[in-house]
């Protein structure tokens, strides 16, 4: 905070003298001030889970613009494995964009790996990691994470195609379900709080223990459903039992076998 402090005030000064004087140098300086002035270096001390750790003293930083799975659900364990490999003692360099509903701050996460020693776990398929990574891009390129609801839009492009290139890859959270029905379900519509699925086979198809989620925490798992060859089912937000699932400012749906692989995703 004192760094910021001080940032702040020369910030101030420059301006001044930028008005004053309309040096050259000063304003590329006072640039330089400026796009540093909500970033700054930490030591990450402990890891929670795949995209939560704590630096400093006892601050939480919550990785921003990415949803890893929670505890007790497939690619839980591995995604925090992941998320020590990359960052567990090592001074990583966060950009924040503010604090969430539990005060933790949100934070994209860079690592310099030029002078710190950098072990890249096998589930990563040992991809190079160059200094300056995006590790929350990282995480959902590897299936660790999938892409969570950003309000402030600076990183969207990067992370959708991190996306893109784990479906490419069919790994972790993005494997493709090999269920003869995978191909059968496709969303018939998907306007505010429903959604209608249909089976567009000629075979009935069991969707016990399948599973709908939304980019956050909202899950709906079916209790003992067969889908007729042509049937359609709708879900709303009271099969959640939740006041709303979708977000009016985007959102993804994810659908999901009884063995948690992906079945199909769809966006709107």
């Amino acid at each position: 905070m004192d760094k910021k402090r001080k940032q702040i005030s020369v910030l101030i000064i420059l301006i001044i003298l930028l008005i004053a004087v309309n040096y050259s140098f000063i304003d590329n300086y006072l640039e330089e001030i400026y796009s540093n002035i909500n970033k700054e270096d930490f030591n990450v001390k402990r890891v929670i889970d795949g995209d939560t750790f704590i630096v400093g003293e006892n601050t939480s930083v919550r990785l921003f613009g990415v949803n890893s799975p929670e505890r007790g659900e497939e690619y839980y364990t591995e995604a925090k494995v992941f998320l020590e490999e990359l960052v567990l003692n090592k001074t990583v360099f966060i950009e924040s964009f503010g604090q969430d509903m539990y005060y933790r701050e949100l934070g994209m996460v860079f690592l310099d790996t030029e002078n710190q020693g950098f072990s890249v776990p096998q589930t990563s398929k040992k991809q190079e990691v160059r200094g300056g990574e995006n590790i929350n891009v990282k995480l959902v390129e590897n299936g660790f994470a999938n892409v969570y609801i950003l309000e402030d839009r600076k990183y969207e492009n990067e992370l959708r195609k991190a996306w893109e290139n784990c479906i490419s890859k069919n790994i972790n959270l993005c494997e493709k379900s090999v269920d003869e029905c995978a191909e059968c379900i496709k969303i018939k519509s998907f306007v505010g709080q429903k959604v209608v699925l249909e089976n567009i086979c000629s075979f009935e198809c069991d969707l016990t223990n399948w599973s709908i989620k939304d980019e956050g925490r909202k899950k709906f798992v079916f209790s003992k459903t067969n889908l007729e060859a042509g049937e359609e089912i709708t879900i709303t937000e009271k099969n959640f039992r939740e006041k709303y699932v979708w977000t009016d400012t985007g959102d993804t749906l994810f659908l999901r076998d009884d063995k948690t692989k992906l079945v199909l995703w769809g966006r709107y």
